[in-house]
């Protein structure tokens, strides 16, 4: 039974030693080159003495971090990505949440990290890559490796303003690619185009099966992402097969009607996430596409990722709601009500997932962890966690599962999943701040946050930049004279988020 992931690496690399496995516009690796690099960084790790210790991983998007995340899997760490397009105040936090024992940078990102309290030992990667391989200590460090190690942790917003670090392992990944391929045949054949930033978890869905298959991946340069022509022709040229985006990554294609330009010659699996996919939109990659499957996934970051799917079957109207399907092999969703019972049939309740694809929690965060991944209320006889998404859903008349809704302040926008309490903390650690609150207008796709303060619009959205990613940025910033207030004395979000509403 496969107990590490890295053994995807290993059979495959006595199969296509010579395939391409990642590219950029900069660079590219075999399969070869990937295995051997990735030996060398576990190598130099564990002569320096580090395991089962957070090794931050702070590079660009290249293949050279992938292959720098294996290394730290080789020397029995977990890696944590960072990168250089992350706001520094960002990457401060989360240094001083992990307190790692190492930091891996690229040149690019040295004279950053050098700059970072608490960030451990810097070693720059091109001398890792070229310490050698001592494949007696690799082996001894297999030896040791069970399937719960930790082999990563992923950042995700947090509600107090200290983003919470997920804690995924082997066997969650391993039980989760295996049955993401499946569903979607990923094979040898598959060439697919990455997207999302290789600091999320959701890249796993394209850099594991490429390991696991002897797949390529092509890592798109950021910049084609604004230009949607440009974009498809990339594509095309790449002869990239499979894609698996966040919505607004597609609906950019769409939208400026790219398909009466060029249309992608190659692509049949299209799968895709974290959003609500417009159908108006859908249906115009499905009329340039009739070919091609469709696949809807979801699924949180606490989960390793995608735990539902629906592969499109029928068509659907613009006033239509997406399903997110069924549960992938081996994962079950419960749906609770507010005393953590069964919801009655066709009735509303939270999402929640259990089996063995749960990460473990977050990282020295105990409280937090408590909270979300809380024992099977359905299951008083031994200890079994299940985590509640937060998530609202239901089953429509097919049996299949609809997301309708979020139950707390946590939204999903752009692709990435955000607490409205993260971008207040970064309000309201400003001394100029009096008090603020953030809403978000699901309709109109928009964040506004309402704050008492001193600093007009302009000036605080200056800040915000300096501690928050582009993504979580507010739309518009309106101040106020004082917050309005519900009769027994707390913020009134409901009128707020009214007035954004009427505001437009």
């Amino acid at each position: 039974m496969q107990r590490n992931i890295l053994e995807y690496l290993e059979k495959t690399v006595q199969c296509v030693p010579d395939k391409l496995a990642f590219s950029s516009e900069e660079e590219a690796l075999t399969f070869r080159q990937l295995y051997d690099q990735a030996r060398a960084v576990g190598t130099f790790l564990s002569r320096q003495g580090y395991y089962q210790r957070p090794v931050v991983v702070f590079m660009q998007k290249q293949p050279k971090t992938v292959a720098a995340f294996l290394g730290v899997i080789y020397s029995g760490c977990y890696y944590v990505p960072l990168d250089a397009d992350m706001p520094r105040y960002r990457i401060e936090r989360i240094v001083q949440e992990l307190k790692p024992a190492a930091c891996i940078c690229d040149d690019g990102a040295l004279e950053t990290a050098a700059q970072l309290s608490g960030i451990g030992s810097i070693y720059s990667y091109s001398s890792l890559e070229a310490s050698g391989i001592d494949e007696r200590a690799l082996q001894s460090i297999r030896q040791q490796q069970i399937d719960t190690d930790p082999i990563y942790i992923v950042f995700t917003s947090g509600s107090t303003g200290v983003p919470k670090g997920v804690v995924g392992c082997h066997r969650a990944v391993i039980d989760y690619i295996e049955n993401l391929c499946a569903v979607l045949r990923f094979g040898e054949q598959t060439v697919f185009g990455n997207q999302t930033p290789l600091y999320f978890d959701a890249c796993l869905k394209e850099i594991i099966p490429t390991l696991k298959y002897g797949a390529t991946t092509h890592l798109i340069p950021r910049k084609l992402f604004l230009l949607p022509v440009k974009l498809v022709e990339y594509l095309n040229e790449k002869k990239i097969n499979t894609l698996c985006w966040v919505v607004s990554a597609l609906t950019y294609i769409s939208a400026f009607k790219t398909f009466d330009q060029v249309k992608p010659e190659h692509l049949h699996t299209v799968a895709f996430a974290s959003e609500v996919f417009p159908i108006r939109q859908l249906n115009i990659w499905r009329k340039a596409l009739p070919n091609a499957r469709f696949i809807n996934l979801y699924g949180p970051t606490e989960t390793t990722g995608i735990c539902c799917y629906y592969e499109l079957d029928r068509e659907f109207g613009e006033e239509d709601a997406l399903p997110i399907g069924r549960p992938f092999p081996n994962t079950q969703i419960l749906l609770l009500d507010e005393n953590g019972q069964p919801s009655p049939a066709g009735e509303p309740g939270e999402i929640c997932i259990r089996g063995s694809r749960l990460t473990h929690g977050y990282y020295a965060d105990p409280e937090r962890t408590t909270e979300a991944f809380v024992q099977n209320p359905l299951n008083p006889y031994y200890p079994e966690r299940i985590y509640r998404t937060g998530d609202i859903g239901k089953y429509n008349c097919r049996g299949e599962l609809m997301f309708l809704s979020r139950k707390d302040n946590q939204i999903k926008h752009m692709g990435h999943r955000i607490e409205l309490g993260e971008i207040e903390a970064a309000a309201n650690s400003h001394e100029a701040i009096c008090s603020s609150c953030c809403v978000f207008d699901d309709a109109g796709k928009k964040i506004t946050l309402y704050y008492v303060g001193e600093l007009v619009p302009g000036e605080l959205k200056a800040e915000l930049k300096k501690k928050l990613p582009r993504y979580m940025i507010p739309h518009s910033l309106q101040r106020l004279d004082a917050m309005p207030l519900t009769p027994n004395g707390k913020l009134d979000r409901n009128l707020l988020k009214q007035r954004s509403k009427e505001n437009g």
